[in-house]
């Protein structure tokens, strides 16, 4: 069954008052690791509209969204739209392993221990996984979902980001 794009926007985002609630600055502020074990941040990604997804390896939804998102970026980084994974583990050499076995497209990385605090800044109280925060070139949360998000659903978050 297909669903209107319109009802899918709503599934795949937050009420306007809800997402202007949520700010981005956490996510851009914070000190992530590359699959390397260098620090590294979002700061290069500021005013691109983003798909950032939130994972773990022993999260089973997590690897039936994994596909999903390759395909996203694969079809949508020529329209300007980026998909970042960022793991909530410490260790990057199994995570690198892991990335490489679902021939992941888009830079993955690592939070290390302070991956809980960065999901409930960004909106997720509940800590769990997967989750997915859409944020436009002005750096502003427009959506989030707390779940695996199917195709139609991404593709909803990819036309809300650039917005």
């Amino acid at each position: 069954m297909k669903l209107p794009v319109a009802l899918l926007l709503a599934c795949a985002s937050l009420p306007a008052a809800a997402a202007g609630a949520i700010s981005s600055a956490p996510l851009f502020a914070a000190t992530l690791f590359d699959l390397d074990d260098k620090a590294a941040t979002l700061a290069a990604h500021q005013g691109k509209p983003l798909i950032v997804n939130f994972w773990a390896r022993w999260c089973a939804p997590c690897r039936v969204e994994i596909p999903e998102l390759v395909e996203l970026q694969t079809k949508h980084r020529a329209r300007g739209i980026e998909v970042i994974g960022i793991n909530l583990e410490s260790n990057a050499p199994p995570v690198r392993d892991f990335a490489k076995a679902y021939d992941i497209n888009y830079p993955v990385l690592l939070t290390r221990d302070k991956g809980i605090a960065l999901l409930q800044a960004l909106g997720n109280g509940k800590a769990g996984l997967p989750y997915t925060v859409v944020i436009n070139r002005k750096g502003e949360v427009v959506a989030s979902k707390l779940g695996a998000m199917n195709r139609a659903e991404l593709e909803a978050a990819a036309e809300t980001a650039l917005k």
